[in-house]
């Protein structure tokens, strides 16, 4: 069967299985699986999972999980996915408890496509192991998560079947909890968590937000006023339960406190003014903040209220090359684990190195080698193939094969004499172009 006609076939079978009907059937039997699962199993009824594309769709998503490439946020990257070559993007990134993750995915398609938008909670170790966490899957892709522990985690973006198309990623940490002290934010913080109180007999659990006596101390959530006192160390204090987030939330050394137990608030409502009592007679004004989790006690608040105002970098790389083959232009690049120039050496490659773009983001190029593996690349050392290295002819009959390797798939026979140019290198293989457009792999001679 001809190639376009399997693929336009295929198409159709999915566009059957994943219309109204395909819809209603997984919403009906598969509603405790992810969009994800419920497509691979669409997949499975239809037996596409067999076939070379679908194959190749599933091991993406499970390549994509074990993908090490750290970035920090906020990030943002553009990407391409091909329909002939089934991918997934992925990023790893750190997290830290009471951060609220937020992810954005905008596409520019001809027609609309679905993509699976997934978070992992991971591991440490090989092969890593991935915890699900949330998912998406409309076309405008948004994921809000609640990040319940300090650790990295996983963005796995994946379309379905047969889609072309442009995508953006933005992944952002932002505050779960408005912040406690009116008009002010997190720089108004000045003592943090697990400072030595005491002459190092305690540690200091919560933070010090300083502001002038009177200065109102309000809710950072929605809750219940849960105890009104006078404490020798905390002073007047308040502690308001946040219900929904399973936490309480300490407010103290309060000048005056202007709530009353079993007195429901809401957001930014006044729980008292910030004042120096307690063990803070001898302090300027502040208002210690705590939390303390249901089940695991006093937590680090500061990741809960702090605004990280930075925005991420500017897309400076051409998108042009998106999707596309490129080569290394001078000698010996860096490929690196993130996209900074002080981050982990993934690999050193030589001149003429072919490489696959994956994605960009800020100065460098997300790419991957002939042999799978990923990194990042700055975008002074990518140029395009527009100039072939050189031309040649084969010397005896061969076989062209779509990757450099001895025992890969063959895509063409060419007979002796059969004129190509040479685009790219990669260890004893070269990356040729027939004068049909067809891209294959030939040994070096």
């Amino acid at each position: 069967m001809h190639i376009k006609t399997g693929l336009w076939l295929l198409l159709l079978v999915i566009t059957l299985l994943t219309g109204c009907g395909g819809k209603q059937f997984t919403q009906t039997i598969f509603q405790k699986r992810t969009p994800y699962e419920a497509y691979v199993q669409n997949l499975e009824t239809a037996k596409l999972h067999q076939t070379a594309l679908g194959k190749t769709w599933m091991a993406a998503g499970e390549k994509a999980l074990q993908d090490s490439l750290l970035v920090q946020l906020p990030y943002q990257e553009t990407g391409y996915f091909k329909a002939e070559q089934p991918t997934a993007a992925s990023v790893a990134f750190r997290a830290r408890q009471g951060e609220m993750l937020e992810v954005l995915v905008t596409t520019r398609t001809k027609q609309n496509i679905r993509l699976f938008l997934d978070l992992f909670e991971t591991a440490s170790g090989r092969p890593r192991t991935a915890t699900h966490v949330a998912a998406a899957d409309t076309t405008g892709l948004q994921l809000r998560y609640q990040a319940e522990s300090d650790q990295v985690y996983l963005l796995r973006l994946q379309p379905e079947l047969l889609s072309n198309g442009s995508y953006t990623t933005t992944i952002e940490a932002k505050p779960s909890l408005g912040f406690p002290v009116s008009g002010l934010d997190s720089r108004a913080v000045q003592s943090f968590w697990g400072a030595d109180r005491d002459n190092g007999s305690r540690r200091h659990e919560g933070v010090d937000i300083f502001a002038a006596k009177g200065t109102p101390a309000i809710a950072s959530a929605k809750g219940v006023v849960s105890r009104v006192a006078e404490t020798p160390r905390g002073g007047k204090v308040v502690w308001l339960t946040d219900v929904n987030n399973r936490q309480n939330l300490y407010y103290a050394h309060l000048e005056q406190q202007l709530v009353q137990p079993g007195q429901q608030v809401n957001p930014g409502d006044t729980l008292g003014l910030v004042g120096n009592t307690g063990n803070a007679r001898s302090t300027p004004p502040h208002l210690h903040f705590g939390i303390y989790s249901f089940g695991q006690g006093a937590v680090d608040p500061y990741p809960f209220i702090y605004q990280n105002t930075q925005q991420p970098a500017t897309l400076k790389i051409d998108e042009k090359h998106l999707g596309s083959w490129a080569r290394i232009a001078g000698k010996n690049a860096v490929l690196r684990n993130s996209p900074e120039g002080k981050a982990e050496t993934v690999a050193k490659l030589p001149k003429s190195t072919a490489v696959q773009v994956l994605a960009g983001t800020s100065s460098w190029y997300k790419v991957q080698l002939p042999n799978g593996l990923t990194g990042f690349l700055h975008k002074d050392n990518l140029e395009t193939l527009t100039k072939p290295l050189q031309t040649k002819t084969v010397k005896t009959d061969a076989e062209l094969t779509e990757l450099p390797s001895l025992t890969a798939m063959p895509i063409a026979a060419l007979k002796k004499h059969t004129s190509f140019t040479v685009l790219g290198l990669f260890e004893a293989f070269q990356l040729v172009e027939l004068s049909d457009g067809t891209l294959g792999w030939l040994p070096q001679t």
